[in-house]
């Protein structure tokens, strides 16, 4: 379970106005300012989304200020929500799948977000089209090359602080740190300068789930104004930038994003989540140079120290004619020695990968093939085309565990052959008919996450300045 980036924030008394008052405009009204916004939308130039904690309480993560708010529930001495499933499994919601298709069909120029828990760029959005001012929970920085490393799990510190693993780029090794800000920590110019140029040029700026209280993050939609732009604000509750917008929609962010769609005849696609991982098969002759001790270790493709969240267990098996036995491993790292005869035949060890809570389905299986002869064949395809193949392949035939091989390459000293696979873990697909109109819930075809649990640890009180702009 994921203690959230919010438990490890420094303590500040003032985070201010939490627990204000939801409102909900009638389903006419409603329906009337969604196709209104998709008008603007359609006649938008510059389209700019600035985004809060409101577009993803749909995929189960809790925002701060709502009426259940983390913060809100603290100040009223109340237990915080308990977390089912963990953080790093959370999947886009709705809102951010339907943002992957306005920046595809061309009407969404950029996005600014001020969440960090790494859904616009897990759902799909280009990096060089996002601004996330505050940081990013899966992202680590190199601060020598400035190259960035998505993880699949959860940083384990945040404040710009080292973590445990370094930049591989060769001839760079710095050590690498972590993207969230603390309170006292200003925004990065590599994401603000971006977010204020576009804010400038947009001709729409639409803000979604957020409350814009907190500088100087809530000015930027602000900046659209001098040359003519307008503010469209999405909330249940009233922000203080309400007098500057145009329109003001008090409605569920993913039920009028689905309004707006259906409007502009848009399919909102599916999410489709591929995980990676690595099998390293290495070995040895034994000093008598009749037995090969060989080790086979499944690890994260973010090195082998790495966590590999999600991964439960792995039972591994062998080719019937392979007098060994099976076994399970459930500790990681993960991984299976062994001792066979120099002239044993080939065979297959078949790994079934259990996987962890949040996952659509149970486990996959994969083989890998031993010869103990060390092939000098690597191959390195185009990774992006064989996991679009998979994508492609996963939405026609809608279950998860399909996997492929992306890579493949050989090591001399240690004899080592490393394969990197590829597999679908969680497929979700959305309704666009938003059709009743009455504020209620949306329901996705697959609901991977419930929430975490984020709280606030004790140190010295410093400016507030929030995080998570909610």
């Amino acid at each position: 379970m994921s203690l959230g980036y919010a438990e490890k924030l420094s303590f500040i008394e003032d985070v201010g106005n939490v627990g204000m008052t939801e409102y909900f405009d009638p389903p006419y009204i409603l329906q009337d300012k969604i196709e209104r916004l998709a008008v603007m939308i359609q006649k938008s130039k510059h389209l700019v989304v600035f985004t809060g904690a409101g577009i993803s309480t749909s995929c189960g993560i809790p925002d701060f200020r709502g009426p259940k708010g983390i913060w809100t529930l603290q100040r009223e001495g109340k237990a915080l929500p308990e977390a089912s499933l963990p953080f790093h499994r959370a999947t886009p919601s709705m809102t951010h799948m339907a943002l992957v298709e306005l920046e595809k069909a061309g009407f969404l120029k950029f996005i600014i977000s001020q969440n960090i828990d790494g859904l616009h760029l897990r759902s799909g959005i280009p990096r060089k089209k996002l601004a996330e001012l505050h940081g990013d929970s899966f992202m680590e920085l190199c601060p020598s090359c400035g190259i960035e490393y998505m993880r699949d799990f959860e940083i384990e510190t945040i404040g710009l602080k080292e973590t445990a693993r370094r930049c591989s780029k060769v001839g760079c090794g710095a050590r690498l740190r972590d993207t969230v800000l603390d309170w006292e920590d200003a925004l990065p110019p590599k994401e603000m300068n971006p977010a204020e140029r576009h804010c400038k040029m947009a001709d729409v700026v639409l803000c979604l789930g957020t409350s814009l209280q907190i500088t100087p993050a809530c000015n930027l939609p602000l900046k659209s104004l001098k040359g003519g732009g307008k503010i469209v604000i999405v909330n249940l509750q009233k922000t203080p930038k309400d007098k500057k917008a145009t329109m003001l929609i008090h409605g569920l962010v993913d039920k009028v994003i689905a309004g707006v769609m259906e409007f502009l005849s848009l399919r909102i696609p599916p999410f489709i989540r591929i995980d990676l991982l690595q099998t390293i098969f290495t070995q040895a002759l034994s000093l008598d140079k009749k037995y090969v001790n060989w080790t086979l270790t499944v690890a994260s493709v973010h090195g082998n120290r790495a966590p590999l969240p999600f991964i439960k267990s792995v039972e591994v098996s062998f080719s019937e004619c392979q007098n060994m036995k099976a076994t399970v491993l459930h500790k990681q790292p993960l991984q299976l020695k062994r001792r066979t005869v120099k002239t044993a035949n080939p065979f297959n060890v078949k790994l079934k990968l259990n996987f962890s809570d949040g996952c659509m389905c149970s486990s996959a299986e994969i083989k890998i093939p031993v010869d103990f002869q060390i092939s000098a064949h690597v191959f390195k395809d185009d990774k992006d085309s064989i996991l679009q193949n998979l994508r492609e392949s996963a939405i026609l035939d809608p279950h998860c565990g399909q996997t492929a091989v992306i890579e493949k390459k050989v090591i001399m000293v240690p004899k080592s052959e490393i394969m990197v696979h590829a597999i679908v873990t969680n497929i979700v697909k959305f309704d666009r008919n938003c059709g009743d109109l009455s504020n209620g819930s949306l329901k996705r075809k697959f609901e991977g996450f419930n929430g975490i649990i984020p709280s606030r640890k004790r140190s010295n009180g410093r400016k507030p300045r929030v995080l998570n702009g909610k």
